[in-house]
């Protein structure tokens, strides 16, 4: 312990007396902590808003749609999902009536202007939905409530209005019993909805809900992207709800066996698969350009450490003269290696944490700093200072102290 504290002190002494030197060497260790802790923090960022909305859908609801993408990709025709159908009202219902499956939200947007009092907020998302779609987004619906199963089939004027478009509406003002013009078209406010965090701020956009009847009779939408999200019984496993839920739609669509299904039928497992694909990139990504910041660092840990085993060859004489081994000299100037490495590997660690601090409140990308990255840093930090302290280490360990002694 004591041959290792002797050789911090030594290396900060040489940091405060070479500052200029020092800080180049380091400066390529602390570039390449730097982009590890702001990748690491994207991607660990990134994985948490799309755990997190997956957490809101619940485990185990899946996706049924016109076309997902990415699977069986034929390079001749570009645009698969223009031979497909569009879905429809009358396969939500059908899927509702499996046993195996408790219930199906449909999910349809449109853009439209929403009038209040004569302030309009133009092209705001209008999302059509029938009463569950509670029961999958997650978040919470405070003062009021949501539409019920007897509005939507009525196809009642009413509507929910989230959190960002009550602000701008009504201010301060309260939102209840409101009414406000959406594409024209007269709804009272019903509730007030409170999002979750979504991935990349998304919950932060002024949005409205009303009931999927009311949304296919009176705004002008494009019919073709229909989304139902299908919830399983309980007691059901996805596996099961899937397979019935394929059956019920290629009977409903009149396909024959053998012809490949014109819709897509996906879990969780396929979003989590997908997002892997596109971290690995990033992964990948942080692995280059950190090692490349750290091999910097490294080559400048060689020349500073060469120019100091140069500039203390007398000290180096005279400590071999005393006593000390060649295990003890290749101790010390590793440990002086190591800490002007970890020195900028802290140094990296605070700008890193630093910027993906501004990135989380400035921009809606999703980051924070994993304690896996912090220690990861530190890591290859002090081990590119052993690593690249090798060779100036072991000359300074193989000096003769005679010449040592002699050198000027």
């Amino acid at each position: 312990m004591t041959a290792l504290f002797e050789g911090v002190g030594i290396a900060l002494a040489s940091l405060r007396a070479h500052k200029m030197r020092a800080a180049l060497t380091i400066l390529g260790v602390a570039i390449g902590v730097t982009v590890v802790m702001v990748i690491g923090a994207l991607i660990s960022g990134f994985n948490k808003g799309i755990s997190d909305m997956l957490g809101s859908l619940g485990p185990k609801t899946f996706w049924v749609g016109r076309y997902w993408g990415g699977q069986d990709e034929d390079p001749e025709d570009p645009d698969p999902w223009r031979r497909r159908p569009p879905m429809t009202i009358e396969e939500a219902r059908r899927l509702e009536e499996l046993p195996t499956i408790a219930f199906v939200v449909v999910d349809e947007n449109t853009l439209a202007d929403i009038n209040f009092e004569g302030h309009t907020l133009s092209a705001i998302n209008v999302r059509g939905r029938d009463a569950d779609w509670p029961m999958i987004e997650g978040g919470h619906i405070h003062p009021g409530r949501s539409f019920s199963h007897l509005e939507d089939a009525a196809n009642s004027h009413v509507a929910v209005v989230n959190t960002k478009l009550a602000e701008n509406l009504f201010g301060q003002r309260d939102a209840i019993a409101r009414r406000i013009k959406i594409g024209g078209v007269p709804y009272d406010v019903v509730g007030v909805y409170d999002p979750p965090p979504r991935l990349f701020g998304d919950g932060d956009r002024p949005e409205v809900m009303i009931p999927h009847g009311t949304f296919t009779k009176d705004l002008p939408y494009f019919p073709g992207w229909m989304d139902m999200f299908v919830v399983p019984q309980d007691s059901v496993s996805v596996e099961r709800a899937i397979d019935d839920v394929t059956m019920a739609m290629r009977e409903k669509r009149g396909l024959r066996p053998g012809q490949k299904n014109n819709f897509d039928a996906i879990t969780q497992d396929v979003y989590v698969q997908a997002i892997n694909s596109f971290t690995l990139v990033a992964r990948v990504l942080m692995i280059v350009l950190s090692m490349v910041g750290l091999l910097v660092g490294g080559i400048g840990v060689v020349a500073i450490m060469m120019i100091s085993v140069t500039e203390r060859t007398r000290e180096i004489g005279v400590r071999k003269a005393l006593g000390a081994t060649r295990r003890e000299i290749l101790w010390q100037f590793l440990v002086e290696a190591a800490t002007l490495t970890l020195v900028g590997g802290v140094i990296g660690m605070a700008v890193g944490w630093l910027v993906s601090l501004v990135l989380a409140k400035a921009t809606p990308v999703p980051s924070y700093v994993p304690l896996g990255s912090v220690v990861l840093a530190l890591c290859l930090a002090a081990f590119t200072g052993l690593l690249f302290g090798i060779l100036p280490a072991r000359k300074a360990a193989r000096l003769d102290p005679v010449e040592a002694l002699r050198y000027e």
